[in-house]
């Protein structure tokens, strides 16, 4: 299960995207780039958070620890900022932070920066698997922090969850966002990386990810059940993304 921490200070706003995070100081002393339950994405972007984040933890790649945020509403009462204040007063409650890195480095695939083929083959099947359409040059979510690569930010993933309707077909999708992939150039060994990963998942594993969210946070007709059998469909079609992803590959090349 995720540790839970409380939320004793709003150190700074990092005002972008659609989730308008925030660093926030908690009761263990630690600081958090915390997601809000009340920002614009709603609570569906903090459920793609953590199941994807957590299964690309099962996965061995490299992710900041993720907690749920106690938020007291009245953290914000002398915020001078109204959007600020409304966010966190509409927050109330369990949020997700994930822990802040300081000194990291935004990864600028433009600069040269590299995973190497089997970071990066691993990254694509699993953006491919969880259906992560923001991992591109233009937004890559990848952090350096000493010397290591994290991979941050899965809100935008899982996103057939804002459309309960389209999820049988975007479970057996190919995933054409894939060439988009900002490490997709140096993923030369997507196959072999999906035959290994493909051995670390279950039903069971998803059922357990599952049970790291807050149940108020699922959307009435995507309970937990709907999740996993989600992916466990998502794994039994993962052949069709792989493909997907070495023609997009070759494609570069």
């Amino acid at each position: 299960m995720l540790r839970t921490v409380l939320a004793t200070r709003y150190v700074t706003p990092l005002r972008e995207g659609g989730s308008l995070p925030a660093i926030v100081e908690a009761d263990d002393l630690g600081l958090y780039v915390v997601k809000f339950r009340g920002a614009g994405q709603g609570p569906l972007a903090l459920v793609a958070e953590i199941v994807a984040g957590e299964i690309a933890r099962e996965l061995g790649l490299p992710v900041p620890e993720l907690v749920l945020v106690e938020l007291d509403p009245a953290l914000g009462r002398n915020e001078p900022d109204a959007e600020i204040r409304e966010l966190l007063q509409g927050s109330a409650g369990l949020n997700v932070g994930m822990d802040f890195l300081p000194g990291s480095a935004m990864y600028d695939a433009g600069a040269g920066d590299n995973p190497g083929p089997q970071l990066a083959s691993a990254m694509v099947w699993f953006d491919a698997f969880v259906l992560n359409v923001d991992r591109t040059v233009r937004n890559p979510n990848l952090l350096w922090w000493h010397r290591s690569l994290y991979l941050i930010d899965h809100g935008a993933a899982l996103y057939f969850h804002h459309n309960w309707p389209t999820a049988q077909e975007s479970a057996s999708s190919p995933f054409r966002a894939v060439r988009d992939h900002v490490a997709l150039a140096s993923a030369s060994a997507i196959p072999e990386a999906g035959e290994r990963m493909r051995s670390l998942l279950s039903a069971e594993l998803f059922e357990r990810v599952l049970c790291m969210v807050p149940a108020e946070w699922f959307a009435a007709e995507g309970g937990r059940a709907a999740y996993v059998s989600w992916l466990s469909e998502r794994l039994r079609s993962s052949a069709a993304f792989v493909e997907e992803a070495v023609r997009a590959r070759s494609a570069l090349l």
